[in-house]
């Protein structure tokens, strides 16, 4: 089967290598623009082309999935199915309509719950206790196209975005091989959703803002949600602290006060219970354990985070 391989981020690259590895032929792969990035603002190519361009793969960076010139480029390589995996943008009508079999999507998430950019992030961010991956038939509207298979995963009480993401992305690549097998052999039968939707908007650098009126539980999964992307923080006597590790306490204390600072404890009370904190990093400095930070630094109790 000729596949054309839709996909951006690193959470993309197992499916990939997954149809690399089987006896499908993937004949291009299509991902977004490289952006600039480091002090240099040197353009850095999204890891699905590093590993296409590696495996001597055509790749196609359209500025817009509605350009004609891409359409065109796109329609000639006949593709029997498109397969999209976190590739970034809604894909037009037209280019849905392309390929005879369709177009297949991997989503990180148990539809129609979490439709959107950052299902990972928002699952664990809302306390979920369990999410996993999705393979549909694409449509016009935002993950609403028909189920093609799902798959169950447990989420620790110590994962981060990162660490989910790493077992779902893997169990994605799974599920890929199996939904096409499936669409070859006739044995899927797509599925309406049934549910309730819930939805996982965008990640933007600054929401990561921690509110200490929150309760410790939900600040806990807060800061695992967004690790590593786009991060938790606050401010500390002017100085913008990111908040990397936490640990939910019992207890009480007025939120975004220190109510302990000594050697490896620093507590802070919230709407709820209390943050025990264990990993932070100072802004233009590198991750540490609270008792590196603490030694250097006269931190009294009773100060608060986020007085500017």
């Amino acid at each position: 089967m000729r596949i054309v391989f839709f996909g951006t981020p690193a959470f993309a690259l197992p499916s990939l290598t997954a149809l690399l590895q089987s006896e499908e032929e993937v004949i291009a792969v299509v991902t977004q623009i490289d952006k600039r990035k480091g002090r240099d603002h040197l353009p850095s190519p999204p890891p699905v082309k590093e590993l296409a361009l590696m495996k001597g793969i055509p790749v196609l960076q359209p500025k817009t999935l509605k350009d004609s010139e891409f359409f065109n480029e796109l329609s000639a390589l006949n593709p029997d199915m498109i397969v999209v995996v976190a590739y970034g943008k809604i894909l037009p009508p037209h280019v849905l309509a392309l390929p005879p079999l369709g177009c297949i999507n991997v989503h990180a998430s148990l539809l129609p719950r979490y439709r959107g950019a950052a299902p990972v992030q928002w699952a664990i961010i809302r306390g979920e206790t369990k999410t996993g991956i999705t393979t549909m038939y694409m449509d016009e509207g935002l993950d609403t196209g028909d189920i093609l298979l799902q798959e169950e995963i447990e989420i620790s009480y110590d994962d981060t975005a990162e660490t989910l993401g790493k077992k779902l992305a893997e169990m994605g690549a799974s599920l890929l091989l199996r939904t096409i097998e499936g669409i070859k052999n006739g044995s899927i039968k797509p599925a309406l959703q049934k549910g309730d939707p819930s939805f996982a908007p965008p990640l933007k650098k600054d929401d990561g803002k921690i509110d200490w009126s929150r309760s410790a539980r939900e600040i806990f999964n807060f800061v695992r949600g967004t690790y590593p992307w786009p991060g938790t923080y606050c401010y500390l006597n002017k100085e913008r602290i990111k908040i990397t590790k936490v640990k939910v306490l019992e207890g009480s204390g007025i939120p975004g006060r220190i109510e302990k600072a000594e050697k490896d404890l620093l507590l802070v009370g919230t709407g709820d219970g209390l943050i025990s904190i264990i990993e932070l990093q100072p802004e233009g400095k590198r991750v540490m354990s609270v008792n590196d930070f603490l030694l250097g630094r006269k931190l009294k109790e009773g100060v608060f985070f986020d007085e500017l």
